[in-house]
């Protein structure tokens, strides 16, 4: 017990450093883009439209209920920055494409399904299957992190089975004094530097009686002070995977309970 406490505080310890202040270079952005648009390339080729295909029995243990959830980590780190690239799947099963679609792109009901990580949400403008949306977002781990985000979300129908869509942040400010009455937005690409961009891509495919539902989720935070690797990077790392994986259950739930609420006997 003793030992664990004793890791616990040299780790609050070293968290003091990161939390100062930190801004986000034009280098670090311009090598972001380039990473996400080699993703983007990488999708496009594709030799299968769901990635769990492509790993022998994977598709299987997703449909049987498992939150399949992996870090994909980056070759080469950005100059002052870290990317977060994370890629799960999960099975909803009684479903319908359509009907996983529908509840998705009800953004105003966001801060109902993903709640408490999603505190406010809503639909800023729509055309067609373009989305504008912003979200507050809220995580609490050693600290407490609330972000004021925008984003463009893309949805493209590949056939009468399956859609894909491709969220990119165009907007990421941090809340200071978040909670409290001297809350206040900072400008983007100041603050802590916890997250700096938020990207994802979805896929949505219709089989095996349910709706496979895929995303790679990436993101750009601050780097790490020199030595405090390997004790910061689970932190660091930690936001966007207990997000990925939270999302991605939270959906399954969501679409149970709305089938339920229909009448349709929808989900497990």
């Amino acid at each position: 017990m003793i030992r664990e406490v004793v890791v616990v505080a040299a780790c609050l310890a070293m968290v003091a450093p990161v939390s100062f202040g930190a801004e986000l270079r034009p280098e670090t952005e311009t090598f972001y883009r380039s990473y996400l648009a080699e993703v983007e390339s990488e999708l496009a080729k594709r030799p299968h439209f769901l990635k769990i295909d492509g790993t022998p029995g994977l598709r299987q243990k997703v449909r049987q209920g498992q939150i399949h959830v992996q870090e994909r980590r980056a070759s080469k780190e950005p100059p002052g920055g870290l990317i977060h690239h994370w890629e799960g799947a999960v099975f909803i099963p009684r479903t319908t494409v359509d009907k996983v679609l529908q509840l998705v792109q009800s953004y105003d009901k966001h801060k109902d399904y993903y709640q408490p990580e999603v505190s406010d949400s809503s639909t800023l403008d729509r055309d067609g299957n373009n989305f504008r949306i912003r979200m507050r977002l809220l995580t609490k781990k050693i600290v407490t992190v609330a972000l004021e985000t925008e984003h463009k979300v893309q949805y493209r129908k590949v056939n009468a089975q399956s859609w894909e869509s491709f969220s990119n942040s165009v907007k990421v400010a941090e809340l200071e004094n978040p909670m409290t009455d001297r809350q206040r937005e900072l400008p983007p690409g100041t603050g802590h530097g916890y997250i700096w961009s938020m990207d994802s891509y979805w896929r949505f495919h219709e089989a095996d009686g349910g709706v496979y539902m895929e995303c790679s989720s990436i993101s750009l935070s601050r780097d790490i002070p020199f030595g405090m690797t390997r004790l910061i990077r689970p932190m660091i790392d930690g936001f966007p995977e207990d997000s990925l994986r939270n999302v991605l259950t939270k959906t399954r739930t969501a679409v149970a309970e709305s089938g339920k609420a229909a009448g349709l006997g929808v989900g497990r």
